[in-house]
């Protein structure tokens, strides 16, 4: 039942327990009470909203994919970097990847300007960082499995010699 409830609020977190309850078969106050449970347990963090990139307040953001190479430390491998980069208000996301570099960050910040000073002033001298690289996001077309921009008609601009 845990696991039909988590996707179906993966996919609309405004669904009421009433709702659920419902489209699972299940009495709404065995969905209230699985909720609360995950909810306590930390299994379900938070609810968030899935915003365009035009919203109020976002056009001003800067957003960033930096990527990091890490020393793994000897009592905790990359955990204990990981932790400390979780801890800065600039850092949105956060995961340990394979391949060619170890973590993965978002980073949102006012400016350019805001972002680099991050990445040079805290990020990159921190002990155990090697080295970082980083792409500033343009433009957002998928988020959470959602599709960021309407089926809006485009046309290409003609070029004449």
């Amino acid at each position: 039942m845990k696991e039909k409830i988590i996707s179906l609020l993966r996919s609309n977190a405004r669904l009421s327990a009433a709702e659920i309850a419902e489209n699972i078969n299940v009495p709404e106050a065995d969905v209230v009470k699985a909720v609360r449970e995950m909810e306590d347990s930390g299994v379900i963090r938070g609810y968030a909203a899935i915003v365009t990139d035009d919203a109020p307040g976002s056009e001003s953001r800067v957003k960033a994919l930096i990527e990091v190479k890490v020393t793994p430390s000897r009592e905790g491998g990359f955990d204990r970097v990981a932790r400390r980069i979780a801890k800065f208000p600039e850092v949105t996301d956060l995961c340990l990847l394979s391949g060619g570099y170890d973590l993965q960050l978002t980073v949102e910040g006012n400016s350019l300007q805001q972002v680099a000073n991050f990445v040079s002033g805290k990020l990159a001298t921190i002990e155990g960082v090697i080295s970082t690289t980083t792409a500033f996001q343009l433009k957002k077309y998928k988020e959470s499995g959602m599709i960021m921009q309407s089926d809006e008609e485009y046309e290409r601009l003609k070029i004449c010699f």
